[in-house]
């Protein structure tokens, strides 16, 4: 009788250690995958240090780091709501529109009816909310292409601006409203040379930053993924630490955080979170990539585009609430060019005209991208002809690169 052998089974041992690559095959990877972002950050950077030097350093004092944000504020939240809209495969040309009629609406209850801020501030909210749905509804469930919808709602909600105000501006708003652009956090703790709550929420974040960049490169080695070589992970945290306390420096040597850069920061982190993490966000990104596809896998698209754009309407009215708070006053000229600035932030920063790529951080670089050569093109004297000029180029460079970039890579 023949005898079969059997080969010993050996057991299984630890998991595989994580592999490092050179520092040249770890950034060629990482430029590849992000190569707009990346590039719009070194551009951004770029443009900081060329108008540092052009204005002999007022660039960067901390008065005008402060007018930087309270100026663009609205700009970037509006910029975060146009780039889901469009990661989904939409636009949104109401944006603006929707902001002044917002900004009137608060004007109204607060000035002429004398409601306490913050319930106005409520029922603003519930108002862009109801916008967003009521186009949501059209675009999602009825059909219709969202320029044509935006477009009406653009021109409905510019009339009902004129009709609630009367052609006439309101104002002046309560002083605690006005803090939502124009406040700064409240100074605790012994006089010293610097803002101490700023100070503390900067080393907060600093924290925060570098413990998650230490806990994601661990959760990497423990699963036997490629890690960045050492010597550029540490790089990579000393350019995070010096940005951080170089900017809360600045900000701190001044009057401390603007309320509204708490806003933007408690914005960032959780649409980031939401659209990385969340099935929500991932089904956006589907869609927008390819959307039969993604009904084939299961993604409700109607339900995802309606809550993008009942988001997008939210947004709206949280940025008309902090540029009404900026000028003081509930004006018909509110909001006029505002969806060119937030649609132009998101495709400089990343987004796609095709959909299904961009993200929050990126919205938010391609909007500040604009607004320091705004900032930068007015303090050496540009005017505004030119300066209109410079970003229509800006604008129409990034999406060329786009373009580029999606026939090199199916080539």
């Amino acid at each position: 009788m023949a005898q079969t052998q059997t080969t010993p089974t050996t057991p299984p041992g630890p998991a595989a250690p994580a592999r490092t690559r050179s520092t040249g095959a770890v950034l060629a990877d990482a430029l590849r995958g992000n190569v707009r972002q990346y590039g719009m950050l070194v551009a951004l950077a770029l443009i900081v240090v060329l108008f540092q030097i052009w204005t002999d350093g007022t660039l960067l004092k901390p008065l005008n780091i402060t007018n930087l944000i309270q100026q663009n504020g609205y700009i970037l939240i509006l910029a975060i709501g146009m780039m889901i809209v469009i990661i989904a495969g939409h636009i949104d040309l109401s944006v603006g529109s929707l902001a002044a009629f917002v900004g009137a609406a608060a004007a109204v209850m607060m000035v002429k009816h004398d409601l306490p801020w913050p319930i106005a501030l409520v029922f603003a909210l519930l108002i862009g909310a109801l916008a967003g749905a009521w186009q949501g509804f059209w675009i999602a469930y009825i059909g219709i292409p969202s320029f044509i919808v935006t477009l009406a709602g653009m021109l409905l909600f510019r009339g009902g601006t004129q009709i609630l105000l009367q052609g006439q501006s309101i104002a002046p708003f309560p002083k605690g409203f006005q803090k939502i652009s124009s406040g700064f956090l409240p100074e605790v703790g012994p006089q010293t040379n610097y803002h101490n709550l700023t100070l503390l929420l900067g080393l907060g974040v600093l924290a925060i930053a570098v413990l998650q960049e230490v806990r994601g490169r661990r959760q990497a080695a423990s699963y036997g993924l490629e890690l960045l070589p050492v010597g550029f992970f540490l790089a990579k945290l000393a350019a995070i630490t010096a940005a951080v306390l170089v900017f809360t420096l600045l900000l701190a040597s001044y009057h401390g955080a603007p309320i509204v850069l708490l806003i933007l920061g408690a914005l960032l982190v959780g649409f980031g979170y939401l659209m990385r993490n969340s099935i929500i966000g991932r089904h956006t990104y589907a869609i927008g990539g390819n959307e039969p596809a993604a009904k084939l896998s299961g993604v409700k698209s109607k339900r995802v585009v309606f809550l993008a754009f009942v988001n997008m309407g939210v947004l709206a009215a949280l940025a008309g609430l902090v540029f009404a708070a900026r000028l003081n006053a509930g004006t018909p000229q509110a909001g006029i060019n505002f969806e060119l600035e937030a649609i132009a932030a998101a495709f400089i920063g990343g987004a796609s005209a095709s959909g299904g790529v961009g993200t929050v951080l990126g919205a938010i670089i391609g909007g500040l991208v604009l607004g320091v050569l705004n900032n930068g093109m007015s303090l050496v004297g540009v005017g505004t002809d030119y300066q209109q000029v410079i970003k229509g180029l800006v604008l129409l460079a990034a999406v060329g690169f786009d373009v580029y970039n999606k026939r090199k890579v199916g080539s």
